[in-house]
């Protein structure tokens, strides 16, 4: 591909020199070799842009080397090279085939055109649209629906009632519509389990990683919005809600009928117990976790997670509390010295 065509597929434009050049793939700075293009997002790595052996970089519109390299001048250069990574690395087509030794129920409807894997179990009244692939060793339960151009990689279960939208993919070992964690005391103080009757729905263009879980509600429905992207390690516990576009990193936990927005990003390790209301474009750093609601736009951290400017000024002041004590004695015994 010419690099001009690229820059016109990646919403870029063309600088200085260049144009007619073949350009065979995409990679980092420091992996690029002789007819790929790389990028330049972060400016603490300005210097390895005299050192990669990439033939074009995409840079930002105020981004300056004396390299001479081709330059593809963009807004958002980590947006255009992972656009130039998909034209580069294109997801191979289905090839539609059910593996012999596939169990699929008489009730269950497939499409024409989707690809069953070996050893994977279809239950009753399931319906798989066109274009779903689904790898060895997945269980999909009674009354599932799985929308158009859906990947389910192995290991996957996928339990009863769920509905999963078009060209969502499901990676190892994920459960999704597990029962919810409900449990009411008896008299006797013995844990007697709730009925969990709800169903988990998942929406268009939502990627769920490895070993995340997803319970379904008692009565109702939990739901991931179309576009959000959960990580490996996730729990979801029942009747949560989360918006579109939503990132959830790994080891996030939330807690039942927990309501995330659209937009929010809950970073790695992040906790938010159950009946909150996390607003659109909330931020929750590493490692905090949250047992209020917390309004739209706010960024949070700290355990409880209060607003991420304080507790950065807070932290500061916690490295500073030996030294501090020290100051206080000192003055507490100026003040006590006779005079």
């Amino acid at each position: 591909m010419k690099l001009s065509e690229l820059a016109e597929r990646t919403g870029a434009r063309v600088e200085g020199i260049g144009e007619d050049l073949d350009i065979i793939g995409a990679a980092g700075l420091d992996e690029a070799g002789e007819g790929q293009v790389t990028f330049l997002a972060n400016p603490r790595y300005t210097p390895r842009v005299n050192s990669t052996h990439a033939s074009a970089i995409y840079l930002s519109e105020d981004a300056q080397t004396d390299r001479q390299i081709a330059i593809l001048r963009v807004k958002d250069p980590y947006l255009a090279y992972t656009r130039a990574l998909r034209i580069f690395n294109p997801e191979a087509e289905i090839e539609p085939f059910v593996h012999p030794s596939a169990v699929i129920d008489p009730t269950a409807r497939l499409a024409k055109s989707v690809a069953i894997g070996a050893c994977s179990v279809i239950g009753r009244n399931v319906f798989i649209g066109d274009e779903v692939r689904i790898h060895p060793n997945v269980t999909i339960y009674d009354d599932v629906t799985i929308g158009r151009g859906s990947v389910i990689h192995s290991g996957v279960a996928i339990r009863e009632r769920t509905v999963v939208g078009e060209r969502v993919v499901i990676h190892n070992n994920a459960v999704i519509g597990c029962d919810g964690f409900g449990y009411a005391k008896d008299e006797e103080k013995h844990w007697l389990k709730i009925p969990q009757t709800g169903r988990v729905v998942i929406e268009d263009d939502v990627e769920i990683g490895a070993a995340t879980t997803i319970d379904r509600a008692s009565v109702g429905e939990s739901r991931i919005g179309r576009g959000s992207k959960l990580d490996n390690l996730v729990q979801v516990g029942h009747s949560c809600t989360v918006g579109e576009d939503t990132l959830l990193c790994a080891q996030v936990g939330l807690a039942g009928s927990s309501h995330i927005g659209n937009r929010v990003i809950l970073a790695g390790q992040a906790g938010v117990a159950g009946h909150l209301t996390i607003g659109d474009d909330v931020v929750l750093t590493a490692k905090s976790a949250t047992s209020h609601d917390i309004p739209a736009g706010k960024v949070i951290s700290g355990i409880p997670a209060f607003d991420n400017k304080d507790w950065l000024r807070s932290t500061a002041a916690f490295r500073r509390l030996g030294e501090m004590h020290r100051t206080l004695r000192d003055l507490e015994r100026r003040i006590k010295k006779p005079v």
